[in-house]
């Protein structure tokens, strides 16, 4: 019998690792697929914002059509976009056993109205649409092999971790990106080699393929690690988290607003474009358009404005809240180096350092991913400030609370215990429980 029971163990230990192989090589093959296609269409998507930024810089009258092209885009998105108008929100939705059907139309219409917003000046960023193509076409691509709903679900997270890595080339902040991103306090395992896959695949198909390069900044000297410093960042990271819940909480509103004061789509973006036009003539600047790339670059070896940082999170606001297409994403990294920069002075630290911990909490707050946003720093600043890109990550994540700019991203686990909140709920969902609560209370008074 002891014999029989070893000869059964060598055999269920030989299936077991011919299970362990089989499931990598499926997943490097469907994996590595969308991370082709992702990396693909953000090379595509990042030479075509290069191009119109450009157009743009050359031709500032071309300002003058951002509502004719605002109402354009929601045109389209209001006669052929269905589901799709939901954006980053629907893909969560659909990882979190969502019935709806992520149509293959949502990358084209994403790609058309980001270069839009972007050619006629809007202020808006280009994650968000990276990663609808991604979550699209991994769709597609799942429909093709018809991949189980488990499957399903993990390319999904493919198609998000696809996305991110090649638009910022940090494959490694993509792929926990796309894990973390999913429920605040908790990772699903289940996708981490699948995630990796697709966004090492995607960002070596955007930069070595394509030949697409990525911004790289400089945080220059880190200071000494000691108590002063460190409670400085800590100080500093506090107003990144809160500072990532007026974007969220401004955006959400404009949004609610601009819907209720205008019920037609078209007419709503028009008129989101005019109050940009006009803001531009009363601040006399176009510094907060676009991506904010030179205000980024500013914050690392130059100067901005001490309320540049305000600026810019107005003008992505308004811009989104119009129905406006393109991401969050780079608006927060301006927003948060700018507004690292103005503290430097008030905290005495060196500008650029404050300004990379800025670019990474200030997102961090905004999308309640620490690990991925911790990862980003690594890869774009280097290690010698680890710990204090740590410290900025988990105390902005902390003070941002329970907002966010994704509404469908769910609560797994609360971020204190003195705050309750139903496991499983979304950030939608506790907002209005919250204000439930207000109202009863006051019922009550």
């Amino acid at each position: 019998m002891k014999a029989i029971k070893q000869k059964w163990d060598a055999i269920s230990e030989r299936w077991t690792l011919a299970a362990l192989f089989g499931t990598l090589l499926k997943w490097i093959v469907l994996g590595g697929g969308v991370g082709i296609l992702a990396g693909t269409a953000s090379a595509i998507f990042l030479k075509g914002l290069d191009y119109v930024t450009n157009v743009r810089m050359e031709h500032p009258w071309l300002l003058f059509f951002l509502p004719l092209g605002g109402a354009l885009v929601s045109y389209l998105y209001f006669k052929f976009g269905k589901n799709s108008a939901k954006g980053n929100n629907l893909i969560l939705e659909q990882i979190h056993d969502g019935k709806e059907t992520i149509p293959l139309r949502m990358a084209p219409l994403v790609l058309f109205g980001t270069i839009i917003t972007h050619l006629f000046g809007g202020s808006a960023g280009r994650e968000g649409t990276a990663v609808q193509m991604g979550g699209s076409l991994a769709e597609w691509f799942g429909k093709l092999l018809k991949v189980n709903p488990v499957d399903r679900k993990i390319l999904l997270i493919c198609g998000i971790s696809g996305g991110f890595g090649s638009i910022f080339g940090t494959p490694l902040a993509g792929t926990i990106f796309g894990l973390e991103v999913l429920a605040i306090g908790l990772i699903s395992h289940e996708a981490l080699i699948p995630a990796f896959i697709a966004s090492f695949v995607g960002n070596v198909v955007t930069s070595s393929v394509w030949g697409v390069s990525h911004a790289h900044y400089s945080i220059g000297e880190v200071p000494a690690l000691s108590a002063v410093v460190i409670l400085k960042v800590i100080a500093a990271s506090i107003l990144f988290g809160f500072a990532s819940i007026l974007f969220s909480e401004l955006t959400h509103a404009l949004k609610k607003g601009y819907s209720l004061l205008f019920k037609n789509p078209m007419v709503k973006s028009a008129v989101g474009g005019l109050v940009i036009i006009g803001l531009v003539y009363l601040l006399g600047t176009r510094d907060y358009l676009g991506l904010g790339l030179p205000l980024i670059q500013d914050s690392f070896d130059g100067e901005v404005s001490p309320f540049a940082f305000l600026g810019k999170l107005v003008f992505t606001s308004l811009t989104l809240g119009a129905g406006f297409q393109g991401g969050e994403v780079t608006p927060l990294f301006a927003i948060g180096a700018t507004l690292g920069h103005t503290l430097a002075g008030v905290l005495q630290l060196y500008a650029p350092f404050l300004a990379g911990l800025g670019f990474i909490a200030v997102f961090c707050g905004a999308t309640n991913t620490p690990i991925a946003c911790f990862l980003m720093g690594i890869e774009l600043f280097g290690a010698d400030a680890a710990i204090y890109l740590f410290i900025a990550c988990i105390v902005s994540y902390l003070f941002s609370g329970h907002t966010g700019i994704y509404s469908s991203q769910q609560i797994g686990v609360s971020k204190s215990q003195r705050i309750r909140i139903q496991q499983g709920s979304t950030l939608a969902a506790a907002k209005e429980m919250r204000k439930q609560r207000q109202s009863n209370d006051e019922a009550r008074e």
